[in-house]
C-alpha cells in the first residue's frame, strides 16, 4: 500500500500564491480541518499517512506535491517556479532519501510537480507559469536512462496541468476540454467535466477509489457513471489557494 507524505497547513495560507483566482478571505482554521478530514481519508483508503515538518512560514507548504516528482525508481525533487515555495523542496528531500535515489531539477529550470501527469512510461509535463522548457529537457534527460518517455503538453486557463486533467483509473482520464486538448494523450479515454464545474478535473486516484472534491457533484456523478468508487472530500477553502486534491499529497508506491 502507498505511503502519502502530507503536510500541516500553514497559519499563513491566506498569502499563498495564485496565479488564475481573484484573492478572497480564506478561514486557515477551516482549511486545516478539511486537510486532516483528507488525511483521514487517504488512510481509510490504505495509505500510510507520514507527515513532512511543518513550515509555517511558507504559506504554500502543504502543497506538497509540487515539490517532488516520485516514480518506482527515482524522485526528482523540484525546483518551483515561485521563488517563495522554493524552500519547500529541502525537507522534502531529506524525507524522500530514504525511499529513493534522488536528482534535482537545476536553474534556470523551473518545475511544479502539479505539471506533471504519469502514465505509465509517459509522463505528461505541462507548460505553464511554474514549469518552463529547460526543466522539461532536464527531466527527459534524467529519465531517459529508466526507459521513460517525457511528453511537453500545451494548456491554458488553469494553473496547473493536473488542475484540467487527472488519470482517474487505467486508460481513463478525468479532463477539462477547454483548458487541455485531450487528443495530447493517446491511448486513453477522457470523462469531461460538467460544464458548471470548470475546476473539477482535479482527482486523486488511490486504494481502487478516486478522492473527489465535494464541491464538484455533477462531474462526481459523472465519474459514477464510469463505474468508479468517488469518495468526496470538502475543499472549499483550500480550493481558494489554487489547491486540488493531488496536490495535498505526495505518494509512494
Amino acid at each position: 500500500m502507498p505511503i502519502a507524505y502530507t503536510r500541516a497547513v500553514s497559519p499563513t495560507l491566506a498569502d499563498c500564491e495564485l496565479t488564475h483566482l481573484e484573492r478572497e478571505p480564506l478561514d486557515v482554521a477551516r482549511a486545516a480541518r478539511e486537510h486532516a478530514a483528507y488525511e483521514t481519508v487517504l488512510a481509510r483508503l490504505g495509505a500510510t499517512v507520514l507527515h513532512l515538518p511543518p513550515e509555517p512560514d511558507l504559506p504554500d507548504a502543504v502543497f506538497v506535491e509540487d515539490t517532488a516528482i516520485v516514480l518506482d525508481e527515482i524522485a526528482v525533487i523540484t525546483r518551483p517556479g515561485a521563488p517563495s515555495r522554493r524552500p519547500e523542496t529541502a525537507s522534502t528531500a531529506a524525507a524522500l532519501a530514504a525511499h529513493r535515489p534522488l536528482a534535482h531539477i537545476r536553474t534556470p529550470g523551473t518545475l511544479d510537480g502539479g505539471d506533471v501527469l504519469v502514465a505509465g512510461r509517459r509522463i505528461y509535463v505541462g507548460l505553464s507559469k511554474r514549469t518552463n522548457p529547460a526543466a522539461i529537457e532536464q527531466l527527459a534527460a534524467l529519465l531517459a536512462p529508466l526507459d521513460y518517455q517525457v511528453i511537453p503538453v500545451a494548456f491554458a486557463g488553469c494553473l496547473h496541468l493536473k488542475s484540467g486533467v487527472t488519470r482517474v483509473a487505467e486508460g481513463l482520464l478525468l479532463l477539462n476540454p477547454a483548458w487541455v486538448d485531450p487528443r495530447k494523450f493517446p491511448g486513453h479515454r477522457a470523462v469531461a467535466v460538467d460544464p458548471a464545474e470548470p475546476h473539477a478535473a482535479n482527482a486523486l486516484a488511490i486504494g481502487g477509489s478516486v478522492v473527489h472534491p465535494a464541491h464538484h457533484p455533477r462531474t462526481r456523478a459523472r465519474l459514477e457513471a464510469e463505474g468508479l468508487r468517488v469518495e468526496p472530500v470538502e475543499m472549499t477553502e483550500l480550493a481558494k489557494a489554487e489547491a486540488g486534491v493531488t496536490c495535498c499529497s505526495l505518494l509512494l508506491h
